[in-house]
């Protein structure tokens, strides 16, 4: 299968780990995959901001450059919920409706896609910790994706999964977190202490953004945790 992989602007600018583990992992299964090059952001900021009229042209930039890709898969549920659940939304109305329309459905997060459309959940890989599994928002809620980065997990070899016994949002939420700092500080806090009460060595998710700002308290507050995307999990040997 040829596929176009639509890199986040966080992952490539602070985590190119996991864009280039998700390479991996797509090519070990026997698949071509390219890079969407020369595209920056997704507009979810601006979006998610209520800055529509500055989104949409971000928006309409990338339907341009994803208007031949058969398959878009992206290692983020936050931008991939933007392209596929948020594009229809933002564009309506406008001469490129039709073309959010169409690119929504080709449109897969990384976990979704190894499970859902490929049927794999091994990989191969070994990674001997105990992990906790963080859903981020976007992905459990708009793309309702629970089941198969758990999946994933299952068959990664000396593994073990210990859930938390909350879901809840790690409080980042992209600009939210620079709008209330506080407030997402004290939830980054319980999503922290929710992960520490598990036992688990590592907090695994599937969105290096919410990664990002959990391991940003872990550091400052010295806890013995780390953070660590799934794609990194799954090249692990």
């Amino acid at each position: 299968m040829k596929l176009t992989l639509f890199v986040p602007c966080f992952v490539d600018a602070l985590y190119p780990q996991v864009a280039v583990a998700t390479v991996r992992i797509l090519e070990q299964l026997g698949h071509q995959v390219e890079v969407a090059e020369d595209l920056n952001c997704c507009g979810q900021p601006a979006f998610n901001s209520g800055c529509w009229l500055e989104a949409r042209p971000v928006a309409v930039r990338v339907l341009e450059k994803l208007r031949d890709a058969e398959t878009v898969l992206i290692p983020s549920g936050s931008c991939g919920a933007m392209l596929r659940r948020f594009y229809p939304e933002l564009l309506a109305g406008t001469p490129h409706e039709a073309a959010a329309q169409a690119l929504a459905p080709r449109v897969f997060e990384f976990a979704e896609f190894l499970v859902e459309k490929l049927g794999v959940t091994d990989v191969g890989a070994r990674f001997p910790h105990k992990v906790t599994y963080h859903d981020g928002c976007h992905s459990l809620r708009e793309m309702h994706i629970h089941r198969a980065p758990r999946q994933l997990l299952a068959g990664v070899r000396d593994l073990e999964l210990i859930e938390m016994k909350q879901v809840v949002c790690c409080g980042f939420g992209g600009t939210f977190s620079a709008k209330f700092p506080m407030i997402s500080t004290a939830m980054g806090e319980v999503k922290c202490t929710e992960a520490l009460a598990t036992g688990a060595e590592y907090i695994v998710s599937c969105d290096s953004s919410c990664l990002m700002h959990v391991q940003g308290l872990i550091d400052r507050q010295k806890l013995p945790l780390k953070t660590v995307h799934l794609a990194e999990v799954l090249v692990a040997a």
